[in-house]
Parts: C-alpha cells; sequence; structure tokens
C-alpha cells in the first residue's frame, strides 16, 4: 500500500472508532511555523580524491492546514492529524566552474536543489490541565526533493519525529504551539554524491473543532 493510502485507512479507522466514544471530535487547523535545517552535501569520492564537502543552513516560515480526527482514551485525547501540503525544508544553488575527479564537464554550471515534507502525519495524545493540556506526538512524513542537476538525481525518504505541544481549549477553539525534531535525513544521487540533513520546527496551530 502507498502511504497516502495508509494514511487514508487509519483516517476513516480512527473516524469509525470515535462515532461511539463518549467524546469525538474532527476538526480543521491553520497553522504558521518555522523549519530550521541543517544540511551537509559530500560529493562521491573517485580514483582517491578527496570529495568535496559544502554545508549551509536554512530557515523557512510557511503556513499552513491540517485536518483531524481524535476521541478519549483513559482520560487523554488521542487523534490523528494530517497535513494535506507539502512543507518546505529549504532549497539551495551551487556553481561549479572547475572540474576535478570528482566531477566531469558536464557537470560545469549551476545546479539547484529544494526539499519538501509531503503529507505530515502526526499520531498525537493530549493529557489535559483543566483548559490547558500537554501533547505529545509521533511525525511519518516523506521528504521529496526538487533539483536541477547535470548528471544525476536524489530520490525521497521516509523519516519519522517527535513533537512536544502545549496548547489550551475554548470552547471549539484550540490554541497549540509546539516543537518537533525528526530523525536525520540522508539522501544519495544517482552518482553517489550524499546529503545529510536535520530539521527541527517550531509551530503554532488554530484549530476548529466540529460537534463540540
Amino acid at each position: 500500500m502507498s502511504k497516502y493510502f495508509k494514511t487514508l485507512v487509519g483516517a476513516l479507522t480512527l473516524s469509525a472508532f470515535t462515532i461511539s466514544s463518549a467524546y469525538s471530535g474532527m476538526g480543521v487547523s491553520l497553522m504558521y511555523g518555522q523549519v530550521e535545517t541543517d544540511g551537509t552535501e559530500t560529493e562521491r569520492t573517485v580514483s582517491g580524491v578527496t570529495s568535496e564537502t559544502n554545508s549551509a543552513s536554512r530557515s523557512e516560515k510557511y503556513f499552513g492546514g491540517s485536518v483531524f480526527a481524535e476521541t478519549e482514551y483513559a482520560g487523554f485525547t488521542v487523534g490523528l492529524d494530517v497535513v494535506p501540503l507539502k512543507i518546505k525544508l529549504g532549497d539551495g544553488s551551487r556553481t561549479d566552474t572547475t572540474s576535478d575527479a570528482n566531477e566531469s564537464t558536464q557537470e560545469d554550471g549551476t545546479v539547484k536543489a529544494e526539499a519538501h515534507l509531503d503529507y505530515l502525519t502526526t499520531i498525537y495524545a493530549h493529557y489535559p490541565i483543566g483548559d490547558y493540556y500537554a501533547g505529545l506526538g509521533f511525525h511519518y512524513t516523506n521528504v521529496s526533493t526538487d533539483e536541477t542537476l547535470h548528471t544525476s538525481s536524489y530520490g525521497d525518504e521516509s523519516i519519522t519525529g517527535f513533537q512536544l505541544a502545549l496548547g489550551m481549549n475554548s470552547g471549539n477553539l484550540r490554541y497549540e504551539v509546539s516543537y518537533s525534531d525528526f530523525d536525520d535525513i540522508s539522501l544519495t544521487s544517482s552518482n553517489g554524491d550524499k546529503i545529510t540533513a536535520d530539521a527541527d520546527n517550531m509551530m503554532f496551530k488554530l484549530s476548529y473543532i466540529f460537534g463540540q
């Protein structure tokens, strides 16, 4: 099954479960966040020549939205949240003007690359503290790349992460601030170049819950 089908099945299963629950809710969210990414590109080693390494940091602000469904279990509110949009991790470009043993003349010129988080999916649990709550979440998402390279391309990779959240419920509205840390990202191009990156996310979310 594709990751999108798995996400759909999970959402439908949770929704069906909440129908018979003492509390159930479905809703939509608007979010504003900032992703901090530190990355390193290492060119392949050819004929014993030391590979070239380039490092960079990116900070990307974004607006987005999500849909979620949740229920109560053992005093916790547990749910599934899906962002049906891409969240940009960062982009960059580099101009190669000199060929060495790691490059051919075909690789001279400007190369560009951009990375996104696709369909960020979160399973979460909220512990109520009066009108407030503390939250813990588990992320699953796909890192996709769009690049303009001369002789190679990078693939995609699935990663996980965790989320810590603090929020407040007020009627049908919910206000939440959260911090997320993702697993290290590792991508290898078709010609053997490698990119490694670490991404963190701070986010503010405003949600509306139907049926409360």
